[in-house]
């Protein structure tokens, strides 16, 4: 592997892991369309690298939700970051098992660029009319078990390349009312045990060499810009832009599909 290509795809995964328009969906297809032969572990190993970014920028509540999460546990202490532990908690074990069971036996059926192409623009086009129809009624720190259960195990859908773990969690949030800037935050921290794990199951292949490291670097620095924007941007901004440019991205894919 070479280490431009490493490095392309780096940046790649910083920007569409965090952004609601699917990174497996561009590591697939990127090598796809340019003849790249990518080891099998190298996907695994660029989401350890924005998941580094997550923690790093949610370093502080991370703190304060183990914190509270053991005080609620232990001290029965009630409070909002307690609360929020558990909720993730049990929103990540019933979107962490289905989607493990259905990656296990369907994902490599689902690698094809036109299933790929028709994810994209599906869930682009659900995206949109989600996000502009729903009420924009709840913030983070008001966020219900049943709501947060219910993005947990949307998660699931994750498996298929194109669907996006960010972007079917953030409009499964919009869909319960939940405020464009809390959908984001809490898929954010939500993505975080589900790709920690997947990172100490590969953790065993991969090889620390300077394409990894190039690559896991470039994925952490852009995502950790690419979080700061999001949140930014949605404290007034839409998901509009991102669901167009998931229909013109599955367009264009289905196009060199056919010119291949």
């Amino acid at each position: 592997m070479e280490i431009y290509q490493a490095l392309i795809l780096g940046i790649v995964q910083g920007l569409t892991e965090l952004l609601p328009i699917s990174s497996s969906a561009h590591l697939t297809i990127i090598p796809w369309i340019f003849n790249w032969q990518i080891p099998e572990y190298f996907d695994v190993a660029l989401h350890f690298g924005t998941l580094l970014a997550i923690v790093l920028y949610f370093f502080k509540d991370w703190i304060e939700l183990i914190k509270g999460g053991f005080k609620y546990a232990v001290k029965k202490e009630k409070t909002v970051q307690g609360r929020m532990f558990w909720y993730i908690v049990l929103a990540t074990i019933p979107g962490g098992i289905v989607g493990f069971v259905l990656d296990k036996f369907f994902s490599g059926v689902l690698n094809r660029p036109i299933i790929i192409a028709i994810a994209l623009m599906v869930m682009g086009i659900i995206l949109y009319f989600v996000d502009k129809k729903c009420k924009s009624e709840t913030e983070y720190e008001q966020m219900t078990l049943k709501q947060t259960f219910l993005i947990g195990l949307s998660q699931a859908l994750a498996f298929i390349p194109g669907v996006s773990r960010s972007g079917v969690t953030m409009t499964t949030a919009r869909a319960l009312g939940v405020k464009r800037e809390a959908a984001a935050r809490y898929s954010f921290l939500l993505s975080t045990p589900i790709v920690f794990a997947a990172t100490v199951l590969k953790f065993k292949d991969f090889v620390f060499d300077l394409p990894f490291i190039v690559g896991v670097l470039a994925s952490f620095i852009v995502g950790i810009f690419v979080i700061r924007f999001l949140l930014k941007y949605l404290q007034k901004g839409s998901f509009k832009a991102f669901a167009i440019y998931r229909v013109i991205a599955g367009i264009l894919i289905i196009l060199i599909t056919f010119i291949k």
